[in-house]
């Protein structure tokens, strides 16, 4: 650490009032960082990273509104070389590359521990990537496989919900019959044995919310 040099300011972006005064808080103790502003959603913190062009944003992916992949994106796109870190309380592999292809360089967990997000921090400003192990390998472990397209992962928020196939076809005016089909391909693509397993899957892997 060399805190001779001009603070790494930064940017906070999530929902939760206590996660946010958590991180200022750990901020705080750091000679080399300066904490810059706090957004609460989306649309503020595309504001704020506009304004006060911070070095590094820690940003939350579950948010009302513009979520935090979207966000990510508009933020780059206004500023190629932002460097973002994501905070969240999800691990899946899929939702973390959705986050990595949107722009952003770290991703962690919340429950990490103080001195990795110090790390992450001081790691990602100095121009590198930080994701963890386990994440990493879990990225590793599925980017071989056939994803699921946009209508089985459609389909499969309908099954979430509690749709049967002659309700999940005519709310997506298709057929039963498609619905069942899309239904064998998304149990195959996800090595999963019935519906509730599929969906079990795809929570945890970040493929769909509920």
């Amino acid at each position: 650490m060399n805190a001779s040099g001009p603070p790494i300011t930064i940017l906070i972006v999530d929902d939760h009032p206590l996660l946010r005064e958590g991180v200022a808080a750990v901020l705080l103790t750091q000679a080399d960082m300066k904490l810059v502003g706090e957004a609460v959603n989306g649309t503020e913190a595309i504001d704020l990273h506009r304004r006060h062009r911070p070095n590094v944003t820690l940003m939350d992916l579950q948010m009302p509104g513009i979520g935090g992949v979207e966000t990510i994106q508009a933020i780059r796109h206004e500023a190629p070389q932002a460097r973002i870190i994501v905070l969240t309380t999800y691990s899946g592999d899929m939702q973390a590359m959705r986050a990595i292809k949107a722009g952003a360089c770290g991703y962690l967990l919340k429950s990490a521990l103080r001195k990795d997000l110090l790390n992450a921090i001081r790691a990602v400003h100095a121009g590198r990537r930080v994701i963890p192990l386990e994440i990493a390998a879990d990225i590793a472990e599925h980017a071989a496989e056939d994803g699921l397209s946009s209508r089985e992962t459609q389909i499969l928020r309908h099954i979430a919900a509690g749709g049967a196939n002659k309700e999940i076809g005519r709310r997506l005016s298709i057929s039963e019959e498609t619905v069942k089909a899309h239904v064998k391909n998304i149990l195959h693509k996800l090595q999963a044995s019935d519906r509730t397993q599929a969906v079990t899957i795809a929570i945890k892997r970040g493929i769909i919310e509920i």
